[in-house]
Parts: C-alpha cells; structure tokens; sequence
C-alpha cells in the first residue's frame, strides 16, 4: 500500500488543552466524556474580556479534538459567572483603539456562541452551578440542568444609558420562553428562579450544588455514551440544528445592534447596578 506523503495536522491533546487555558478552564477527561469548569484563579469566575475570548477559542479547539465524544460544561461554586475584572471592561472601553473594541466587542462575542453551536459536534450538556450571567450556552446545551439557586435573567436593558440585549441571552429566552415572555424579560429584566425555569422547559432537571456535576457525568456516562459514536453525534445534529439556524439568521443583527448603540452613546459596562431577584 502507498503511503502518503503528508501527515495529519495535529490537534489539541488533553495536555495542550489544559496548558493553553489553564487561566480558565479545568478540564477532567474520562470515558470519552470532557468536562469544563471556568475558574479564576481556582476558584469563582472572574468575567473579564480575556476569559471572553478565552470561551470563543476553547469551543473550537474541543469541537477539532476527535477524541471528546460528549462535552459537560459548568462552573466553579457558588457562582456560574457573576463578579467581574472591571479594570479588564475599562481597558478596552477606554481605548482609542478601535481595532481592539472591534475584536473583543464584536468578534469575540459573535464566536463565543457561533463556535460553540457551530463547531461543537458531540452531545453538549449544561450543569450551571448557581447564578450569573452570560448562560447562553447552557440554553443552547443538548440538556441543560441547574441548581435551586439559579435565577434565569438578562440584565443589559437595566445598565447604565442601557445596553440592547444583544449577545445571545435575549435570543435564548425569545426562543426558549417564547417571544413575548423573552421579550417582557429583556425590557425589564424580570428573573425567574429555577422551579419557573423547570416548569416553562428552560431546563430539563434541578440539582442540588454538590451534586449536580456528579448528575451531569451520570447522564453522559449511563445514557448518552452507551449508545454508538454515529447514534451520539448524528443525534447532536437534530438537537443543534435549530440552534444553529437561529444563529445563524438573528445573532449578528443582535451583536451589531448591541455594539452600535453602546458605541453611539459611549457606554461602558457598568455591573455594579445587577442585582438577581431576591438580592439585597
């Protein structure tokens, strides 16, 4: 037999993995099955811009990686994402750069979604391990389940000279909720708590915190991957498929939406004001 005269370019192993985005991630591989837990610095989420571009390159780096047959994705405790680097917000939003807004602002918040519907071919599920923001793709996750304490909000429209609701969450509630519960959301940046989610189907089971990523692997390891690698990725396909035809119609209008008005009336993110319903 003729061999051929080039080899496979190589893709990430589990090491280059974890050494690439040690900052961010902590990954544990077992069976086929890759979990991703975001941290700071070992420990709750700390949202900045870098781990921003950190989520649209990791998607893309797993969905190249053959050797993952299904994806868990969650957090580190208490939180999912909920305390944020401000300096990191101030840095690009006060920079006369504008090649540096464009790349963070709009290119990096188009592909956190887009790569992760888009190049994510094995069963995806969710494990969101209390509240935050930015929980896109967990709704976009093949199963997604949560822990009592998760309150399901979107709070751009409430920010400072407001945001337009515009890097996935609102197109999530408009889809997943229906658009005019989605839309009364966005406008007034209503949360529903976990039961509410459970009972309208935002997420398919609730959790207790210590137990819900141990709940995560049961379902890939005992239901998901007892079934052959065709039947697991094909079934994959059916359940993004929507995803990906609302990404690809809606996502960009809501980004570009988002940035133009937030560059036209010089906003800068202000968190200080999110508070989740029942928060003092």
């Amino acid at each position: 037999m003729p061999k051929a005269k080039y080899q496979y370019v190589k893709t990430l192993n589990l090491e280059e993995l974890q050494e690439k985005y040690k900052d961010f991630f902590r990954f544990k591989f077992a069976d086929g099955i890759l979990e991703v837990k975001m941290h700071s610095d070992g420990g709750p989420v700390l949202w900045s811009y870098q781990m921003h571009h950190a989520l649209a390159e990791v998607w893309t780096d797993i969905g190249h990686a053959k050797w993952v047959e299904c994806l868990i994705i969650t957090s580190t405790d208490p939180y999912w994402i909920h305390e944020t680097d401000h300096a990191s917000f101030a840095e690009v939003e006060e920079s006369p750069d504008n090649d540096q807004r464009y790349n963070v602002q709009i290119y990096d918040t188009l592909k956190i979604v887009e790569n992760f519907v888009n190049d994510i071919e094995i069963p995806t599920i969710a494990a969101i391990n209390g509240r935050g923001i930015h929980w896109e793709m967990c709704m976009m996750s093949d199963i997604t389940i949560c822990t009592p304490d998760f309150i399901l909000q979107d709070d751009h429209f409430g920010m400072k000279n407001g945001h337009v609701p515009g890097d996935g969450m609102t197109m999530c509630l408009q889809k997943v909720l229906g658009l005019k519960r989605g839309n009364y959301m966005s406008l007034t940046c209503q949360g529903i708590s976990a039961q509410e989610c459970l009972d309208l189907g935002a997420v398919n089971e609730i959790v207790e915190s210590d137990k819900i990523v141990d709940r995560a692997w049961e379902l890939a390891r005992d239901v998901i991957m007892t079934r052959s690698r065709s039947c697991r990725r094909l079934t994959h396909f059916i359940c993004v498929r929507p995803w990906r035809q609302l990404v690809e119609n809606d996502l960009r209008i809501h980004v570009l939406a988002e940035m133009y008005s937030f560059n036209l009336s010089g906003s800068s993110h202000d968190f200080a004001y999110i508070k989740y319903d029942g928060e003092e």
